[in-house]
């Protein structure tokens, strides 16, 4: 059912700005319209389970050969968990259970861990030995300097669920993470995804024989499906795209996990809407059933009448000639992208530099790619840092292409593809700090030049992705590109984005500098549009992501998180476009 594009961020699609051009003289939603889009944007995302950056961990820990601080018996240990901020300090995430006199100790309580991927989460693990006085006392009322110390470890959180079986294993250390010669023992982590259940339901929904709402045109409709929860209220789950001067649409599948829908027997409330641009949409007709009794109708190939109250204050409900038909129901597993990245799947990490002329003399501190003696990073540096330190941690043998273009080489010719590293065959360079050091390395042999061109970069990238799919179905590759002006290949770049759009890929756009970057809007499908080659062909998906740098939130969200935001989603899409599953799921 369905095919394999999916608006991977396109909330307006969901309520149907994205699918319907406005009326004349009107000026789009209102304060209840952008209720509607929020609104729908979370809802949007879960239907489809494309879930946001952030997932709920719990971590299981437990230990071995711990230092026995105690006389008479052995040490009764206890593990505490931080999360350890930017600037140095510890957050506490939680603690263990005291286990008495065990030296080998497996903790029962949980501690609660979100994971987000756009972002690198220090962590810090702490085991203490509680005295016997303090047995009484709760743990989190426990004072951690009257403890004795046992001992710390120390990694970052995708180093855990990137591990067979989200579970790491790590040496305790002395405080600080001091090497000492007395052994500490050991510490071991395992991850697991807070998920109620994987099971999903995709239903085909059409309606037939609506009723009119509009006076000029026909009514556009669209469906909202609200959960309803046992204080006798609904929560809304889902909302199709709005079916544009239709009485008898059918909408794309629905997507619906069992943490949206609870249990087959739970009534759904199902309501048809006549969209209006100002965020008022009226009522056509509403039915309540359970996601048992809308396999039902599919089986009997029956349809469900929709009613409408008979007044606004009535408790009264009219039965309507209009029905709603589910012409396909199935149920699968829904595997998330931890269950791919923790069963071996990686993101392999390529990286391409701008080096036209429009960003100014290198030597100059005025120039985007001024190298400051004093260590201050200029934006190119900024974004090759810190992405790829958050994807490195995905990439097993963290050997990365590095790539420029549009810059003279020794020979004199402008290139709009060539080695980072100024090998002739060879683009490779081992991980961030070896793509920083070809990066540097290019700025003394490379002069700027120009024009600003993506095809040849993007084709590379996509012949690197499309070897790997013939032996190898567990990579998926992310180009990021780094430029500072406006492309002048933009069909071209198009054609190379709509082709690449069926392999396992990615691309990123960082645009750095003061530039007019509406093209690269244009790339970035989030307005549900999706792109057209030359020759008529269509995207498979969305595989673009682009950031301005200079338009990041006011400094309140990074660069990286903005531009990584819709990777899992785009990951996920492609897997389940290829029917590819995780090797193992736990």
């Amino acid at each position: 059912m369905g095919s394999c594009w999916s608006d991977e961020r396109g909330g307006r699609a969901a309520v149907g700005e994205a699918a319907r051009p406005s009326h004349p003289g009107t000026g789009g939603g209102g304060a209840e319209g952008a209720t509607e889009t929020s609104e729908a944007v979370e809802f949007f995302h879960k239907s489809r389970g494309l879930y946001s950056l952030s997932t709920q961990l719990e971590f299981s820990l437990s230990a071995s050969k711990l230092r026995d601080m105690d006389v008479l018996s052995k040490s009764d240990p206890m593990a505490v968990v931080y999360s350890k901020k930017g600037d140095g300090t510890l957050e506490e995430l939680g603690r263990t259970e005291v286990v008495l006199n065990q030296l080998d100790p497996v903790w029962v309580g949980k501690i609660p861990v979100i994971y987000h991927f756009e972002i690198v989460q220090p962590l810090v693990f702490r085991v203490y030995d509680v005295d016997t006085k303090f047995h009484n006392v709760p743990v989190k009322a426990l004072k951690l300097g009257e403890q004795d110390f046992l001992g710390e470890a120390t990694c970052v959180l995708s180093e855990i669920i990137t591990k067979q079986n989200k579970s790491l294993t790590l040496k305790l250390e002395a405080a600080g993470g001091q090497r000492s010669m007395q052994n500490r023992g050991s510490l071991t982590i395992r991850a697991e995804e807070t998920v109620a259940s994987k099971r999903v339901i995709e239903m085909g929904l059409r309606a037939s024989h609506l009723e009119n709402k509009d006076v000029f045109s026909k009514s556009d409709p669209f469906l909202r499906i609200s959960k309803t929860v046992e204080s006798g209220g609904t929560i809304p789950v889902y909302k199709t795209e709005v079916a544009v001067n239709n009485l008898n649409p059918t909408w794309k599948p629905v997507r619906l996990t069992m943490q949206q829908f609870g249990s087959r027997e739970t009534p759904l409330v199902l309501e048809c809407f006549d969209f209006n641009s100002n965020g008022k949409h009226e009522i056509m007709g509403v039915l309540q059933k359970s996601v048992a009794e809308l396999e039902m109708l599919q089986k009997g190939r029956t349809g469900a009448s929709f009613q409408i109250p008979t007044s606004v204050r009535s408790n009264q409900m009219k039965t309507l000639k209009s029905q709603l038909f589910v012409d396909g129901f199935l149920e699968t597993t829904q595997y998330t992208f931890l269950d791919y990245i923790s069963s071996g799947f990686e993101l392999n990490f390529m990286v391409a530099v701008d080096f036209t002329g429009s960003n100014g003399d290198p030597r100059s501190p005025l120039s985007l790619h001024y190298l400051d003696p004093s260590g201050h990073l200029n934006s190119y540096q900024k974004a090759i840092l810190e992405v790829g330190e958050v994807i490195q941690f995905y990439d097993t043998d963290k050997h990365f292409p590095a790539w420029g273009f549009g810059g003279r080489l020794m020979n004199r010719e402008v290139s709009h593809c060539f080695n980072l590293n100024g090998h002739p065959s060879d683009s490779e360079v081992e991980g961030v700090n070896g793509i920083m050091a070809a990066y540097s390395s290019a700025l003394v042999n490379v002069a700027l030049a120009g024009p600003t061109l993506f095809g040849q970069i993007i084709d590379r990238a996509a012949q690197i992705a499309s070897q790997s799919v013939s032996h190898n179905q567990t990579k998926y590759f992310i180009l990021l590109i780094i430029t500072d002006g406006v492309i002048t290949d933009l069909q071209e770049t198009i054609n190379a984005i709509v082709k690449a759009s069926d392999l396992p890929l990615s691309i990123l756009i960082i645009g750095v500098g003061n530039a007019d970057f509406q093209q690269m809007e244009i790339l970035d499908a989030d307005n549900g549009k999706r792109l057209e080659s030359s020759t008529g062909r269509v995207a498979t998906r969305d595989i673009v992501q682009f950031v301005p740098m200079r338009e990041v939130h006011s400094g309140r969200i990074s660069v990286v998180q903005s531009l990584l935001e819709e990777l899992p989603s785009q990951f996920l899409a492609y897997m389940r476009c290829r029917d590819i599953k995780p090797h193992f799921v736990n």
